[in-house]
Formats: structure tokens, sequence, C-alpha cells
């Protein structure tokens, strides 16, 4: 049966991968983004369906619920970015409050938003994905910190739509090559310690979150929830 799907930040990237697998296996996808050109092209490709929504703020939110229609099934909250990237903060303690104001809007607030927003939709055996980063293992940074934070909601969420028949998890990637998270500035040197990181030599690319995400949306994942996933080749591991 056809689920229908919401993908936010789902124009390129992580998120369109991940929006492409949904539409592969007949499911109606939603994509979101602030940049609505590019969203537009996407969504014809993919034939999904383009809402240009900033996730980050609670209008443009309350108008996508709207549009959304009275039922959802999947949820992948995908919007975010590491701020610090490319940006140049003021000095002074008001640049490190804009700096970490900024990250935890992009990276926790908006899919705090959209989830509260769109959470009533979700049907029994509905699912909610969340996009951490293996960043949050080492929270020196906003960014790190703001993924950790998400981590930290979506256990605690998982408790309360449980009992709705709806489970809640986060993947948290590792180094994804082929996307513009680093936006140009990731050197070979860089590039090539993040994959000696890894057990298995290679870097990662979007298709491995977008079939993590796929299978956590799946009949076979109904008692996994609360848990975060790590995709990232044995970069970091847990016991």
């Amino acid at each position: 049966m056809s689920r229908k799907v919401l993908v936010t930040g789902g124009g390129g990237g992580l998120g369109k991968a991940v929006a492409a697998r949904f539409r592969e296996a007949g499911d109606e996808v939603v994509v979101t983004g602030r940049k609505a050109d590019r969203l537009t092209r996407t969504a014809a490709e993919l034939g999904a369906r383009p809402v240009p929504c900033d996730a980050t703020d609670p209008a443009q939110v309350a108008r996508l619920a709207e549009e959304l229609g009275p039922e959802l099934d999947v949820l992948v909250n995908m919007a975010g970015a590491n701020t610090d990237i490319g940006a140049a903060w003021s000095p002074g303690l008001d640049g490190v409050l804009a700096a970490w104001r900024a990250n935890l809007d992009a990276n926790l607030l908006s899919a705090v938003l959209t989830t509260t927003a769109v959470l009533e939709k979700l049907r029994p055996g509905g699912t909610i994905v969340n996009i951490g980063s293996i960043g949050a293992e080492y929270a020196s940074s906003s960014y790190g910190a703001a993924k950790a934070a998400l981590a930290a909601w979506t256990a605690g969420l998982s408790s309360e739509v449980g009992p709705r028949g709806v489970t809640a998890n986060l993947i948290a990637p590792g180094y994804i090559a082929e996307t513009d998270f680093f936006h140009g500035r990731l050197s070979e040197e860089r590039r090539s310690a993040l994959i000696a990181a890894t057990h298995n030599g290679r870097a990662g690319q979007p298709e491995d979150v977008a079939e993590t995400t796929y299978f956590l949306a799946s009949a076979g994942a109904r008692h996994i929830t609360g848990q975060t996933i790590h995709v990232n080749g044995g970069a970091h591991t847990t016991r």
C-alpha cells in the first residue's frame, strides 16, 4: 500500500536520496526546502510534491502542515546543516550566541517544529526518522551539541509516540561523500583521514542513509524505536 512520506530538506543531498528511495517503492512523497527553484527541479525529477518551507520558521511550518492534508505515514527530518561552515560570526559573546543559536535552530528546532506540527497526522504504524551526526559523539561545537540534543529528544519522543503505534529513531551518519555538506571546503587530507577512520575503508554514500531510513520505516523495523543508528562504516562504534 502506498504511504505518504514527508522529507524536509529534500531538495538535494541526503534528503533527495531518501525521497528517491521512497518514490522507487511507489510511495507518495512531499519534499520541502528553503531553495524553491532547486526544490522544484528535484520534485519534478523524482515525481514528488514540492512545498517550499524553512523548517526553522514556525509560520512556514504551520502552512506546510495545513498543505499536507489529514494523514501522514513517514516523517524524515533531514533539514539541517553545520551553520558554522563558511560563516563569519562577530567576535565576542554576541558572536558565540549567534553561532550557537544558528546551529540549534537548523539542526534541533527545525525537527522539533516540524514534528510538533504534523504529529497528530501520523497514522498507527507510522515512523519518525531524525537525522543526526557522528559529530554528536564529540560535541565540542554548536553543531555537535545540537545533534546530540536531537538524539536525546528523539529517545524521549519515542516514549511519547510509542503508545500510538508510531516509532521514532535517529540516524547518525559519518562522512558521506557526494553531498555539499562541507561547501567545497573539505581538504583531500581531511577526506583521507575521515575514510581512514572507518573499518571498511570507504566513504559513506547517500544511498547508505537512504536505505537505512527506508528500513526504519518498514514493517521489519516495528520493534526498533528510541534508537540511534550509526551509519559510519565503524568510524564510531557502540556496544
